[in-house]
C-alpha cells in the first residue's frame, strides 16, 4: 500500500517567509504557493523543502514574476488540482482536466469547503498579519484517491 502524499499549501507571503511556516511545510512531498509571493527568494527557500508549483498573485508585478503563470492545473498522487490566486476568477469550465481540488489565496482567510464534489482550500496568509486574521498554512493529504485538507495556524 502506498504511503499518503503530503502537499504543503502556502499563500500571501508578501515577502515574509516565517521560520514557523517553513517548519510547518517541512516533510511535504510537494508544495503549492497560491500567489502574492513578494520576492523570488521565498520560492528558492520553499524549493529547498520540496518540489514547488506556484501561481502569480495580483501583487506579484515585479519583472521576476513575469514568467509565473496566473493559474495552473496539475495532478498529484492521481488527484487533479487547479490553483489560482483570486477564487472569484475561477472558471473550471475552461479547465481540461478532472479537478478534485481548487487552491486559492488572496483573501488571507483560511477556507476548507466542498461544493459539487470539488474541495476548495485557501491556506490563509503566511506573511504579514492583516487585520485579526490568523497566520496559517495548509496541508493536503492524498491517499488512494481520497483527499483530506487541514489548516495549520502558526504559533507566533
Amino acid at each position: 500500500m502506498a504511503k499518503p502524499y503530503h502537499v504543503g499549501l502556502i499563500a500571501d507571503t508578501h515577502g515574509l517567509l516565517r521560520p514557523e511556516a517553513l517548519a510547518a511545510l517541512a516533510g511535504s512531498d510537494f508544495i503549492l504557493h497560491a500567489g502574492d509571493i513578494g520576492k523570488p527568494e521565498i520560492l528558492d527557500s520553499l524549493r529547498e523543502l520540496a518540489p514547488l508549483a506556484v501561481v502569480r498573485g495580483n501583487n506579484d508585478d515585479a519583472p521576476w514574476a513575469d514568467e509565473i503563470p496566473e493559474r495552473i492545473t496539475l495532478t498529484l498522487a492521481d488527484v487533479g488540482i487547479h490553483m489560482l490566486h483570486i477564487l472569484p476568477e475561477l472558471d473550471l469550465a475552461g479547465v481540461d482536466a478532472q479537478v478534485r481540488v481548487v487552491i486559492s489565496g488572496h483573501s488571507h482567510k483560511p477556507l476548507i469547503e466542498e461544493r459539487d464534489g470539488v474541495l476548495y482550500v485557501n491556506p490563509g496568509s503566511a506573511g504579514p498579519r492583516r487585520f485579526r486574521l490568523p497566520i496559517s498554512v495548509g496541508r493536503l493529504t492524498l491517499d488512494a484517491g481520497q483527499v483530506q485538507a487541514e489548516i495549520l495556524e502558526l504559533p507566533l
